[in-house]
């Protein structure tokens, strides 16, 4: 295979992750980076091995293998695999805002049909704003809507770890303001001790 040909079933078989991206992110090149290629043009399938990093726009994925199907109507399904003892990772930045979606997991599936992104095993799923954490959440199964930006979490009391002995989902929640905006949580510290009532209003009239 020549360099060339291999450039060309790169950029035919990458195109499985357009709109998981920000909008503007459709109409950008996709760059995938891996030791191995293993493309069958008789299955559409191809088969990327050995430190994936997959880019396309603000799109970061990367894993120790990637699998990527085509089915007739040119919808495609992708899955993430992690190298042992890690996680495979998925980050977009979110439409119109400073936002960041980035997650984890033993494997990740795109469906492009869907467009779905499901998180399985050890799943994490953060939301930034800039680069401060605002949301995470922790399950045995996280599926991110894109078009919704909604997300379901499911424990299956698979998650147990030394940790979570419950295997029960956990998440943070930063609060919002009336603009949509996650609230940047104030330094911890002691919490302020408030005044009775009857010590308010000390000022007679």
């Amino acid at each position: 295979m020549n360099y060339p040909a291999c450039v060309l079933m790169l950029a035919a078989a990458l195109a499985v992750f357009p709109a998981a991206a920000e909008k503007g992110d459709r109409d950008k090149p996709m760059n995938a980076e891996a030791d191995a290629l293993r493309y069958d043009d008789l299955k559409q399938t191809s088969v990327f091995t050995g430190n994936v990093v997959i880019t396309k726009g603000t799109i970061i994925i990367r894993g120790a293998r990637v699998d990527v199907m085509q089915d007739a109507e040119g919808y495609q399904t992708a899955y993430v695999y992690a190298a042992p003892d890690k996680l495979a990772f998925y980050r977009k930045k979110r439409d119109a805002v400073d936002e960041y979606i980035e997650g984890e997991g033993e494997k990740i599936e795109y469906d492009s049909r869907a467009d779905t992104v499901k998180f399985i095993k050890q799943a994490v799923l953060r939301r930034y704003v800039g680069a401060t954490l605002a949301d995470e959440t922790t399950g045995n199964l996280i599926v991110y809507d894109n078009p919704t930006d909604v997300f379901t979490v499911d424990s299956s009391g698979l998650n147990r770890t030394a940790n979570n002995p419950s295997g029960r989902i956990r998440a943070l929640l930063a609060p919002r303001n009336k603009t949509g905006a996650a609230v940047t949580p104030p330094p911890s510290g002691p919490t302020p001790t408030l005044r009775p009532s009857t010590a308010l209003g000390d000022d007679k009239k």
